[in-house]
């Protein structure tokens, strides 16, 4: 069981905060600068474009957010600038923040996470605060929740993968891509994944951006990997792949691709590879993209050329020893897992021959009445991510994969609120993310500054956790320097025994055991399996961090950053409930 709250430092990207008791009001002086720097102007000051018109003498709003991914930041970020007293406490199954950000980004994207940077700024705050380890729906209700703050606003995304729904899908060796993804980004639940890379040829079905991210992280020389924050045990296992040509399949054209220009410049420039495109399938295309939307036309473009033309020196020079190779397969749908001989994992893939009807990104794929077997070794499902339901009480839709909702209020449950995937299902990209949880953030001010919301104080976290505690839930002896825990983390550890001081500048002046470098674990712990780990890293966020524990996610970007020197990982508990 690892402890459930990890704190943010003022000597480095991360701040030590504690949430304000229930009925008290957050020292001004305390507030930063920044995602929250309304905080310390008067009540009727304009931030943002959205006029703040809330009551100093209010009580403070406590507010909880289910998911610390970008929807549950940016919605964070957006109560927390536009109300002066709310405080916001940001629930999350894992031990760390940020969500696909963290565990859906490819490696050799870390542009891609520098928004951890604007999500670093709003966890400063003095009125916010990281839950992280609580599974809500299981080990706490949203009932609970909502007994326990004024709002609750479900930000939880889509963590699950749409299935294929065909014979075979349950072999060894089809993988749905998210999980694949979550393998190499060390997301615990995937940790056990063991892709067997021994074979020639994988196919990935889906032709959008993951699917790309997949396929280069396939083709991508291991020496360009080991300069990325990969974890250490994929980058094991690429090593020893013999994965040579990647097939990315798709239902319909060229014209409907769903990966951008720039996924596809990057595989076009992928080291030590060459593009397989059949000029066939971009027949009569020229005539058709003159008509389209210009980002559509100038990837249909790119695309057309790479088909059609021969590729200039560099990129003939670049291709001609070329061990390995990727290709677009377009008009094709999966109908059939084909096994082994023996049965006993996928060997190839049977793909029914399709054919457009309608126009444009609205065309659907129909069966043309032919089929092709297409020999591989290696399955990855990339057909789009989809959203579960969290809590009996919480509506549903399961068609949609969505919570009905208007304007992010949750329908017939009043303080009960939705943004990001959840709210509108698995499209956009971060930006469209940022948009949507900014109105679910303005909706709920708007109910507040209303009346709509329960008066009255709330207790907040102190509720949910004497809930876990009474459950078996609440901290346990290890109190994990990396996550700053501190003394919160620190009861019943015994001092003296299994006691770690962080060297070097790893020494905090806040006064307590996290921050001041020490890691304690209760004695009664040594043996047990899992580890609890201090990661080694370079000293700046822009640095890598890579290790092998079995039982923790990687540590690498902003958070590794803190603690110069050596590695050290200590037990967790075994037997613990919270170790299942």
């Amino acid at each position: 069981m690892a402890p459930r709250c990890w704190r943010w430092w003022h000597w480095s990207a991360w701040r030590r905060t504690r949430p304000p008791l229930p009925g008290s009001t957050p020292s001004r002086s305390r507030a930063p600068v920044g995602p929250d720097g309304c905080a310390g102007r008067p009540a009727s000051a304009k931030c943002g474009g959205f006029r703040q018109r809330f009551s100093t003498q209010e009580q403070p709003p406590q507010i909880c957010v289910v998911g610390s991914g970008p929807a549950g930041f940016y919605t964070a970020q957006h109560l927390l600038k536009h109300h002066p007293q709310a405080h916001v406490d940001i629930y999350e199954k894992q031990l760390v923040p940020f969500g696909l950000v963290r565990f859906g980004v490819a490696p050799d994207h870390p542009e891609v996470k520098n928004v951890i940077n604007t999500f670093t700024q709003t966890a400063r705050s003095a009125r916010c605060a990281f839950r992280g380890n609580v599974v809500v729906g299981r080990d706490v209700a949203v009932p609970e929740l909502r007994a326990a703050y004024h709002a609750v606003v479900l930000s939880y995304g889509a963590e699950d993968h749409r299935a294929l729904e065909i014979p075979g899908e349950e072999l060894p060796g089809v993988f749905s891509a998210r999980a694949f993804v979550g393998w190499y980004n060390g997301l615990p639940e995937n940790r056990e994944l063991a892709p067997d890379l021994s074979c020639d040829t994988a196919v990935i079905l889906g032709q959008g951006n993951v699917a790309l991210d997949v396929a280069r992280i396939l083709l991508t020389p291991p020496e360009h990997l080991e300069k990325t924050d990969i974890t250490e045990a994929a980058l094991g296992v690429l090593r020893q792949s013999r994965v040579k040509t990647v097939w990315i399949v798709g239902r319909r054209g060229p014209l409907q691709v769903a990966f951008t220009i720039k996924e596809l410049r990057e595989m076009i420039q992928l080291p030590g590879t060459r593009p397989i495109l059949d000029p066939a399938d971009f027949l009569g295309l020229q005539d058709r993209i003159k008509e389209v939307p210009r980002p559509r036309k100038r990837l249909t473009e790119l695309l057309l050329r790479t088909a059609t033309e021969k590729p200039g020196t560099e990129d003939a020079a670049r291709q001609a020893p070329a061990s390995r190779a990727w290709g677009l397969r377009f008009f094709r749908s999966p109908q059939q897992v084909l096994p082994s001989p023996d049965g006993r994992r996928a060997a190839g893939i049977r793909l029914a021959v399709t054919r457009l009807e309608g126009v444009g990104e609205a065309a659907r794929a129909v069966p043309a009445g032919d089929t092709e077997d297409l020999p591989c070794g290696l399955v990855l499902s990339s057909v789009g991510y989809k959203s579960r339901p969290i809590d009996p009480s919480v509506p549903f839709d399961p068609k949609l994969g969505v919570i009905p909702n208007m304007e992010g209020r949750v329908v017939d449950v009043p303080g009960l609120y939705c943004s990001g995937w959840v709210k509108r299902g698995p499209t956009g990209v971060i930006a469209t993310t940022m948009t949507d949880s900014f109105l679910t953030g303005q909706t709920l001010l708007q109910d507040l500054k209303a009346g709509l919301l329960p008066p009255g104080p709330r207790p907040g976290y102190a509720a949910i956790e004497a809930l876990l505690s009474s459950r078996g839930l609440g901290p346990m002896g290890p109190a994990c320097l990396f996550l700053g825990l501190g003394e919160a983390g620190c009861r019943g550890s015994v001092p003296g025994q299994g006691c770690w001081e962080a060297p070097g500048e790893a020494a905090g002046s806040s006064g307590d055991a996290g921050a001041a470098g020490a890691l304690s674990l209760d004695p009664s712990l040594a043996g047990t399996e899992g580890m609890l780990c201090r990661g080694e890293g370079p000293g700046s966020a822009s640095g890598t961090l890579r290790h092998s524990c079995v039982a923790c996610p990687p540590w690498y970007g902003a958070l590794a950053a803190s603690f110069p020197g050596p590695s050290a990982c200590f037990p967790l508990t075994k037997g613990h409930p919270r170790q299942r």
